[in-house]
């Protein structure tokens, strides 16, 4: 593998630990799923069919925002248009696409995961679900990123999930949260009709959650 500078190498080691974290997880099975991270014009992704837990650090992939392969040897992941549409049209840093369960199964459910708790906001609103394309496709990555359009994550209809931040752990906390409210969405729909949140709402908790949570730092 040519030889990478150290930011790569280390948003390498960050995508493989975000990796491995939805297998344990359980949003991904197998060798589903992919994540990225975004080092200035380079994104570093992980590669097509490799199990996560085997990938080594001299496996590092990266490509150009035009999907040249500029490191690595393996294949980029089969999702790399979904990626990089959404850096060529997001302020994202880093990507988490996942198969979580419930978010897959709402996914087949509806066009519009409803508001249905104020961590909603977290996310932009109201998570739209990208209208179905088969996966790796250049239709895939134009649906999704209109439905991310003042989101920061989505549904992709059949399919799963994929959210983004300033960072990995952003990225992941949102997947995160997009499954639970999933999750959630679920468990009130069997038992009923769930009341839902009005934008009034989700726009106050939106202001209080902009300044939720602590520097440990700070803390001291």
């Amino acid at each position: 593998m040519p030889e990478v500078p150290d930011a790569v190498e280390k948003a390498w080691s960050d995508v493989v630990e975000a990796a491995r974290r939805t297998v344990a997880d359980g949003l991904v099975v197998g060798r589903s799923g992919n994540v990225s991270a975004r080092v200035g014009d380079i994104v570093v992704v992980t590669p097509t069919g490799v199990p996560y837990g085997d990938l080594r650090p001299q496996d590092a992939v990266a490509v150009d925002l035009d999907g040249r392969q500029v490191a690595g040897e393996l294949a980029p992941t089969s999702e790399l248009p979904l990626h990089l549409a959404v850096y060529r049209g997001t302020d994202a840093k880093a990507i988490v696409h996942t198969h979580a369960p419930h978010a897959t199964a709402v996914s087949t459910l509806v066009d519009v995961l409803p508001p249905i708790h104020y961590v909603t906001a977290t996310l932009g609103g109201a998570v739209r679900v990208a209208p179905y394309a088969l996966y790796g496709t250049p239709e895939l990555a134009a649906a999704a990123l209109a439905a991310l359009e003042d989101r920061t994550a989505c549904l992709l209809a059949n399919h799963g999930t994929i959210a983004y931040g300033a960072s990995l752990r952003q990225a992941y906390e949102r997947t995160a949260q997009l499954e639970w409210l999933a999750r959630v969405w679920l468990l009130a729909s069997a038992a009923g009709a769930p009341r839902l949140l009005p934008p009034s709402d989700l726009a106050t908790a939106a202001t209080r959650l902009s300044t939720y949570g602590q520097d440990r730092r700070s803390a001291r």
